[in-house]
């Protein structure tokens, strides 16, 4: 991830993904690029060409929020992506270190949902606490584990998850959205998983999508199929804390096979 120009990296990769004819330009002359040409882009934007230069350059590196508002209407942004976008234009302070310890509470809360699997994860995605059946569902919910290494370093979530693809593009577009780029550590950890061309590709693409809740469907070696709601709750108190609950719906297989888990 870097720090140095993350909003101009941020512009330019996303420049390079909409074509012409995505935004009824005509694509006269001979193109260098598949995607749109600067001058394309600010005029779309209703901006001058050298400014968005000096914004991609990282020369200018807090437009206004009208300007960002065009360039994410210019460039199709969804709404994640434009949040993303003016994340990056506006950083506030340099985070502390996430907090390593869990509260007590949360740790009762965790055993108490004794029939779903949950786990607490920082910004950074490391495991830092985990019920029973957290940890019988997968090994990449250990404590002390971090899930996006384990997504794309671990061959063993390939088989775990059948939408392999599909969990490491949200993976990677969720880390982008919920990581700090100026944190040396997230640094860190881009940098080793940049070793793999699958995240190297899906991280060139800058999609940030944070995690929410959806549907996630496992293929568990010991008790078989699995289609769990996942649910994202935020730790009060600790906001570099995220809470993952699964759960499955009532009476059904996934249910039967999650009591046979621990």
């Amino acid at each position: 991830m870097a720090a140095d120009n993350p909003l101009g990296d941020f512009l330019k990769a996303r420049r390079g993904r909409v074509t012409p004819a995505d935004v009824a330009v005509p694509a006269t002359g001979r193109r260098r690029v598949t995607g749109l040409r600067r001058e394309e882009l600010a005029r779309l934007a209703g901006i001058s060409e050298p400014y968005l230069v000096r914004l991609e350059q990282g020369v200018d590196r807090h437009p206004s929020p009208q300007v960002l508002r065009s360039l994410a209407r210019a460039l199709e942004l969804d709404a994640d992506a434009s949040a993303h976008l003016l994340a990056l234009a506006a950083p506030g302070p340099v985070p502390p270190p996430s907090r390593t310890e869990v509260s007590a509470d949360v740790r009762r809360l965790l055993d108490a949902w004794a029939d779903r699997p949950a786990y607490v994860r920082d910004r950074c995605f490391d495991v830092l606490a985990a019920n029973e059946r957290a940890r019988a569902l997968a090994p990449m919910y250990e404590p002390g584990r971090n899930l996006v290494r384990a997504v794309f370093l671990d061959p063993a979530s390939r088989r775990l998850f059948p939408d392999w693809a599909e969990v490491a593009a949200q993976t990677a577009a969720a880390l982008r959205a919920e990581a700090d780029p100026r944190d040396p550590g997230t640094a860190r950890l881009v940098a080793e998983l940049e070793t793999d061309d699958e995240f190297r590709r899906l991280w060139a693409r800058h999609e940030a999508r944070p995690a929410r809740d959806e549907l996630k469907r496992f293929a568990h070696p010991v008790v078989g199929s699995l289609a769990l709601r996942r649910q994202a709750l935020t730790v009060g108190g600790a906001e570099q804390q995220v809470i993952i609950v699964y759960q499955a719906t009532a009476g059904s297989p996934s249910e039967k096979a999650l009591a046979r888990l621990v």
